[in-house]
């Protein structure tokens, strides 16, 4: 599931790198929560909430479905 994870992840990394983001994979538990580091100008963002909910966290669930939700960590 992982590898799946980080080609999905490779899709999204352009539009974050866009405006000066970019998202890297920290854990995968077994029972499907993804927990990532919002890194660059999305660390910082007032508008991270959504980017890793509405943007990261809805891609990853279309491209595997075993992913249940997205967590950030810092």
């Amino acid at each position: 599931m992982r590898e799946k994870i980080e080609k999905a992840l490779e899709e999204i990394r352009p539009a974050l790198q866009a405006d000066g983001g970019n998202v890297e994979l920290v854990d995968v538990t077994e029972d499907g929560i993804v927990r990532v580091r919002l890194t660059g100008a999305c660390g910082c963002c007032p508008m991270s909430t959504h980017t890793l909910k509405i943007g990261i966290e809805q891609r990853l669930k279309e491209a595997v479905p075993e992913v249940k939700s997205v967590e950030q960590v810092k």
